[in-house]
Formats: C-alpha cells, sequence, structure tokens
C-alpha cells in the first residue's frame, strides 16, 4: 500500500476543520449513495458493521430531528444540506452469517446483551469516524455533534428497532465564517507511549 500525498493528508486531517456554517445546496442522493460505497468497505470487528445511517436531508425530517437538538446545534443543523444520523443496531449479529461465513459460530458470539451493546456501540463509533474521513476524501464538509437528546431521536427516527443513536454529523460544503480558530492538539510524549 502507498502513502498518500502531502495534499490529500491535508484534506482528511491536517487542513480539515469541523463546520458549523452551510451552503444549503442539497446533496444529490446518488453522493450519499456513494458515500456509505465507500465507508462500508472500513473494517470492524468479525465484519459486524453495525452502523446504520439517516440521512436527514428534508423540511419534514429536519423538523423531527429539531427538538431533540441543543440549542448550540440547532441552526447550524437546520441549515445543513444533510444531517448523517449515525445509530448501531443491538442486533447487527443476525447478518453475521452472511457478512463473515467463514465462521458459522460468530453469531453466538454476541448473544449477551452486554457484549451486543458494547461491541455495536464501539464499531458504529469506527464506522462514524470512517464516514467522516470519507466524506472529506470526497470533497464534503462534516460537523459532528454530540449536542441532543438520544432518547427522542431513537424515539423519532428508530422507533420499533433495535437501533440506538450514537452521534450526528451534519455534511455539506461548509462557509468559510464557520470555521472556528485552530485548537491545539496533545504532542505525542502526551499522548502517546511505546511499551
Amino acid at each position: 500500500m502507498s502513502e498518500l500525498s502531502p495534499s490529500s493528508l491535508d484534506q482528511l486531517f491536517r487542513e480539515a476543520r469541523t463546520q458549523n456554517a452551510w451552503d444549503s445546496t442539497p446533496l444529490d442522493p446518488e453522493l450519499l449513495k456513494s458515500l456509505y460505497e465507500l465507508v462500508k468497505w472500513a473494517p470492524t470487528s468479525a465484519n459486524c458493521a453495525p452502523a446504520r445511517f439517516v440521512f436527514v436531508t428534508t423540511a419534514e425530517g429536519k423538523a423531527k430531528l429539531a427538538p431533540h437538538l441543543s440549542s448550540a446545534n440547532r441552526d447550524k443543523t437546520m441549515q445543513a444540506p444533510a444531517c448523517v444520523i449515525v445509530g448501531y443496531d443491538l442486533e447487527f449479529a443476525r447478518h453475521l452469517p452472511r457478512l463473515f461465513p467463514q465462521s458459522p459460530a460468530a453469531k453466538d458470539w454476541f448473544s449477551l446483551p452486554a457484549v451486543a451493546q458494547e461491541t455495536a456501540f464501539r464499531n458504529s463509533s469506527l464506522q462514524g469516524a470512517y464516514f467522516i474521513l470519507a466524506a472529506r476524501a470526497m470533497g464534503l464538509d462534516c460537523g459532528p455533534m454530540s449536542g441532543f437528546d438520544a432518547a427522542g431521536v431513537d424515539a423519532a427516527f428508530f422507533e420499533g428497532t433495535q437501533v440506538k443513536t450514537n452521534f450526528l454529523i451534519n455534511i455539506g460544503h461548509g462557509k468559510p465564517e464557520g470555521v472556528f480558530p485552530r485548537n491545539p492538539r496533545l504532542a505525542f510524549e502526551e499522548a502517546c507511549r511505546i511499551a
């Protein structure tokens, strides 16, 4: 595998920024499909792929979402062309006979609710991070968020399922005024050690 160019790394990491103001131009549904088609190839435990993505793009969808957002997140989410609800399916193991056929017993590894919960949350978090990188790679800006009532979002978008909300990501094309000054990061010596 070859290293990406410095400009690609800038686009994904060094120059990419969390966006807070949006050009309201709608995103083509085919672009959203292409985005998922890229994200789905990233690794998860036993290929369990528990993330479920809801692309909230319509006025009706945003009206359902708005009451469950914090006041700090409501306006910018209503302006964004899409808000992606990153959820996790607690019944993800039912797909393992197809997704991880090399181990017929894999479905049973997650039969305990606590194990299923931990696995689904961890791996959907990974998939949400992959989603951000894929969106950036495709030229989109992202604004990942906490600051919402998860139970309310679950009731509005996942009622009658075993899918729970992990976090939200606004996506689209950002405006320059929606970027805050770059904050510092921890140095290698503060965040890492080699054992």
